[in-house]
C-alpha cells in the first residue's frame, strides 16, 4: 500500500467511525449539532490531511498522523476514570483544586472534578450538557463552530465532526472569577484519538482566568490530540489565557484557538509548549470592535525528534485596537520549529497599535527554525512594526559569568533560562509557573548529563 492509498484509507475510517458517532446520538434536544457534525464530516472529505504543498503547511508534514490508525476515544469505551490522581499530580494546579474540570481520553471525568470554588452563576460544564440545556443551548448554538473555520482546515473539521463531549464555560456580566479555572485533558490510551472542544463565552465587563493543560500518561505509544478552543470576549470582558502542551514525546498535539473581542474587551494569551513529537498552534484572534486589545505570547522548547510549529493571524478591523505579540523559541539537538506570524491591518482599522517579535535561541548545530512574521497593512495612519532573530548565546555574556567563577555549563544554562524566564514569567498562577520553572530546568540538566 503506497502512502497516497494508506492516507486515503486512515481519512476513511474516521468517516466509518464519524457514522457510528452520528447514529448513536439521539436525534433531539440539539439536533443542530447533527448537522453541524455532518458539514464538518463533509469538509473534512474535500479537504482530508493538509500536505507539505499546502502553503499553510509547508514546514510541517503531518503524514506521519495520517498514516497511524488512530481510533477516536469517544467510539472505544475508554474509561474516564482510567487515570488516578497519582498521574494527574504532575498537571494540577493548587490554585484551581475546586475550579477544575478533568477529562481524560476526552471524556469528562467527575470524580477528578470540582467546581465549588466558582461563583454563582458561572457554569463550567461538559458541552453536550450545555447544548441540551434550556438555558445555554441557544448560547451554545449562537457561537459554537462560528470562530474556528471548520470549511478551511482539515483538522478542525475532524475536530467539528466528532465534537461529543468538551466544556463550555459561561461567565455573566459584571462578573470576576478569582479563582482560575483550570481544564485539565489527559491521554491514557495507545492509538487513540481525542478531540476536545471548548467554547467560553464571557458577558459584558466580566473577567476571568482560564489555565489549558494537555498532558498523557502513555510515554512510549502514540496518540493524537486534536484540540479546538472558541472564544467569545463581549463589551469590556478581560480573559487571561494559558495554554501548557506537555504531551509525551511520541504524541501528535494538532490545535486551534479561535478569539473573538468585543468593543474594550482584553485578552491576554500565553502558551507554552513542551511536548508531542510533533505540535502545530493556529491562534487566530479577531479585533472586529473598536477599544480591544491582545498580548499573545508563547514559549515552545523542543529537543532531538520534537517538531513545533506555530501559526498566528491577528485580524484588525476597526479602529483604536492593539496587539502585542511575542514567540520565544528554544531548540536543542536535531530538533525543528516554525512560527508564522501574520497581522492584518483591515482599510477602516486607524490607530491600530500592533508590535509581533519572535526571537528563536539555537543551543545545538542541527537545530533548525524557519520564521515568518508578517505584516499585512491597508490602512495608513497605525503604528506597527515586526521582528525576527535567530542565534546562539551571546559569547560576550558566556565569557562575563565565567570570569565570575560560574561553570561554562552552569552560564550556558543560566541565560537559556534567562531566555525563557521573559515568557514563563508572564504567568500569573504561581503553582504552574513553578512546574514550567521546573521543567526548564530539567530539560537543561538533562542536556549537560548527555
Amino acid at each position: 500500500m503506497n502512502m497516497v492509498t494508506e492516507i486515503i484509507t486512515r481519512e476513511n475510517s474516521y468517516h466509518e467511525a464519524f457514522r457510528t458517532l452520528q447514529e448513536s446520538q439521539p436525534d433531539s434536544p440539539g439536533s443542530w449539532l447533527k448537522r453541524l457534525r455532518e458539514s464538518a464530516m463533509e469538509s473534512f472529505q474535500e479537504l482530508g490531511f493538509p500536505s507539505v504543498k499546502d502553503e499553510e503547511w509547508k514546514y510541517t508534514n503531518v503524514a506521519p498522523i495520517a498514516r497511524i490508525d488512530f481510533k477516536p476515544a469517544t467510539l472505544t469505551g475508554a474509561a474516564a476514570s482510567g487515570s488516578d490522581d497519582g498521574n494527574l499530580a504532575a498537571f494540577g494546579c493548587v490554585e484551581a483544586k475546586d475550579s477544575q474540570l478533568v477529562f481524560v481520553n476526552g471524556m469528562l471525568c467527575s470524580d477528578l472534578s470540582s467546581l465549588t470554588g466558582l461563583p454563582a452563576g458561572v457554569v463550567a460544564i461538559d458541552l453536550s450538557q450545555a447544548i441540551s440545556d434550556e438555558r445555554y443551548g441557544e448560547i451554545a448554538w449562537k457561537h459554537l463552530a462560528q470562530q474556528a473555520d471548520y470549511v478551511a482546515n482539515g483538522f478542525t473539521a475532524l475536530n467539528t465532526a466528532f465534537i461529543s463531549n468538551g466544556v463550555f464555560v459561561y461567565i455573566p456580566k459584571d462578573v470576576i472569577v478569582e479563582s482560575p479555572i483550570h481544564l485539565l485533558f489527559i491521554s491514557d490510551g495507545a492509538h487513540m484519538a481525542s478531540f476536545p472542544r471548548v467554547l467560553l463565552v464571557a458577558e459584558e465587563h466580566s473577567r476571568a482566568t482560564v489555565i489549558e493543560s494537555y498532558g498523557g500518561t502513555q510515554d512510549a505509544a502514540p496518540y493524537f490530540t486534536n484540540a479546538v478552543v472558541e472564544i467569545v470576549l463581549k463589551d469590556g470582558a478581560q480573559l487571561e489565557h494559558y495554554k501548557v502542551q506537555r504531551e509525551s514525546t511520541a504524541a501528535f498535539h494538532i490545535a486551534t484557538t479561535a478569539a473573538d473581542l468585543g468593543p474594550n474587551s482584553r485578552y491576554d494569551a500565553t502558551t507554552i509548549t513542551f511536548g508531542a513529537e510533533l505540535s502545530r498552534h493556529d491562534i487566530n484572534v479577531t479585533l472586529d470592535h473598536e477599544g480591544a486589545e491582545c498580548w499573545v505570547d508563547g514559549l515552545y522548547l523542543v529537543t532531538t525528534g520534537q517538531h513545533a510549529d506555530t501559526h498566528s493571524l491577528i485580524d484588525h478591523r476597526k479602529p483604536h485596537c492593539t496587539s502585542h505579540q511575542l514567540y520565544k523559541g528554544i531548540l536543542d539537538g536535531k530538533s525543528r520549529a516554525v512560527f508564522n506570524g501574520k497581522v492584518y491591518v483591515r482599510h477602516d482599522a486607524q490607530k491600530t497599535d500592533a508590535m509581533q517579535t519572535n526571537k528563536n535561541l539555537l543551543l545545538s548545530n542541527e537545530a533548525r527554525v524557519d520564521t515568518k512574521p508578517q505584516l499585512e497593512i491597508l490602512a495608513d495612519d497605525v503604528k506597527c512594526a515586526h521582528g525576527a532573530a535567530v542565534g546562539q548565546i551571546d559569547e560576550d555574556e558566556l565569557f562575563y559569568l565565567e570570569t565570575r567563577g560560574i561553570h561554562h555549563d552552569l552560564a550556558r544554562n543560566l541565560l537559556t533560562y534567562g531566555f525563557a524566564e521573559e515568557v514563563i514569567g508572564k504567568i500569573k498562577i504561581d503553582s504552574i509557573r513553578e512546574q514550567l520553572d521546573e521543567a526548564v530546568l530539567n530539560r537543561l540538566n538533562a542536556r549537560l548529563e548527555a
